[in-house]
């Protein structure tokens, strides 16, 4: 058993190497299937009406930037959890979210944020409240038209594991209303058949 661990934790860490550093038909596939996934099961999970409610809730409140970066900056303080983020972590919204992570092992952090990048609900606290700034938000808001993104894979200390954020745009109609992001775990993720990826 540990030794099938280690062997699936080697390949996983390969793998990895592969897409971030190496060109290779590996890396090439491993990007292929993870955005297939996120074109084919991802989309359609962020069109559900439960993230489409929250997030025109939440542009409707119409926050200035200040605001944001005000929240941001004591979310970043906060070692822990404060009122604001333990809000934030018993939403239904998130609740979903945790729901959807515990269903697929690979998923391992997922986080709906609004038109600027702000966060509407998390399946655990991430590390800043505004995304605005980055790329997983602002290639997949890409302006308001809205289009899947693939970042890098990195090495995620907090899961101890090879996550590659996949973004996909929340729309409305052909306008993007705000993204959900999904962090893959690409060790646990590249191991799984293509036809168990339903």
């Amino acid at each position: 058993m540990k030794r099938n661990r280690c062997l699936a934790t080697l390949l996983g860490v390969f793998v990895a190497a592969m897409v971030v550093g190496v060109p290779s038909s590996w890396a090439e596939t491993a990007i292929e299937k993870v955005t297939k996934y996120a074109n084919t099961k991802l989309i359609p999970m962020a069109a559900e009406k439960i993230f489409v409610d929250a997030v025109k809730a939440e542009n409707a409140k119409n926050k200035t930037l200040d605001q944001i970066m005000r929240i941001d900056d004591k979310w970043q303080s906060v070692s822990g959890t404060d009122d604001f983020i333990r809000a934030m972590l018993a939403n239904p919204v998130s609740k979903h979210l945790m729901a959807i992570r515990d269903k697929y092992p690979f998923l391992r952090e997922m986080f709906l944020v609004d038109n600027q990048g702000a966060n509407i609900a998390v399946s655990e606290k991430t590390s800043d409240y505004w995304q605005g700034d980055e790329a997983k938000f602002k290639k997949a808001f890409d302006k308001g038209v809205g289009s899947v993104f693939v970042d890098d894979v990195k090495f995620d200390r907090s899961t101890k594991s090879f996550l590659a954020h996949v973004s996909v745009p929340v729309l409305e109609g052909d306008t993007a209303l705000g993204v959900l992001i999904f962090g893959v775990d690409m060790d646990k993720f590249w191991l799984i058949p293509a036809d168990q990826l339903k």
